[in-house]
């Protein structure tokens, strides 16, 4: 399921949302063109858990090694369609909830929901010693924010059906729910396979995703605008 568009209007131009764009897609292109590759950009500066489990055990791994890279891994991203398709559900859904919240808010938000995802998949990855880097606890977060804001705004996604695509509009409840479970799902089953390998940091779409809906909630975001009957309709302040 792919979402296209969505049918809520911006009543401010979306500057956090585009300047994270900008700067993941700068980052990313820094990282093909450094030494040593994605990979070991990825060990440089992502998150690894393990070493956050070496510090709180005085294993000697330094403060930095540990804790800045659960701020630096969230804008690393293993690959063209990793970034790509990060970035395509934050412009869909950032720039609404930037909207209710305001640029600087908006730009803390997306920052602690990163932050969160990484403990997240800290909490169930406590001794790994592989990276985990890219921008999707972030940007589950603002889903999370979006689907408490707009369950009932229309998105256009583009969905397998009967072995054909097509093009069809659902409920952003349907569309980010099902997104929930899959990531929750996929994370259960994780827990029941050894991986030696790389793979997708489940728990930090999850942790992200809940954590967007409590932040989100606590921030008191302003009025958001909806539509009814073809018209645009305001509701107060503190209303999701």
């Amino acid at each position: 399921m792919l979402p296209l568009r969505d049918d809520v209007p911006s009543r401010t131009f979306p500057f956090v949302t585009v300047g994270l764009i900008v700067v993941n897609a700068v980052v990313f292109i820094g990282e093909l063109a450094r030494g040593g590759g994605i990979q070991q950009v990825a060990y440089d500066y992502g998150f690894i858990p393990g070493y956050l489990t070496a510090f709180a055990s005085g294993e000697g791994v330094p403060a930095g090694q540990a804790f800045l890279p659960l701020f630096s891994s969230m804008f690393l991203h293993g690959g063209w369609l990793h970034l790509i398709g990060n970035m395509w559900y934050l412009w869909i859904f950032g720039d609404n909830v930037e909207d209710r919240l305001g640029h600087l808010r908006f730009l803390a938000f997306y920052i602690l929901c990163g932050l969160i995802g990484n403990l997240a998949h800290y909490m169930f990855n406590t001794g790994s010693t592989l990276p985990a880097i890219g921008a999707s606890g972030a940007v589950s977060g603002v889903l999370g924010a979006y689907l408490i804001s707009y369950p009932r705004a229309r998105i256009l996604v583009l969905l397998p059906l009967f072995f054909f695509w097509q093009f069809i509009e659902l409920p952003a409840l349907v569309v980010l729910g099902f997104y929930l479970v899959l990531q929750f799902l996929n994370g259960a089953a994780s827990a029941f396979v050894r991986n030696t390998g790389g793979g997708v940091a489940w728990w930090a779409h999850v942790g992200g995703f809940v954590g967007g809906i409590l932040i989100f909630w606590i921030f008191k975001p302003g009025p958001r605008i909806s539509y009814r009957r073809g018209k645009a309709e305001r509701f107060g302040r503190g209303e999701f």
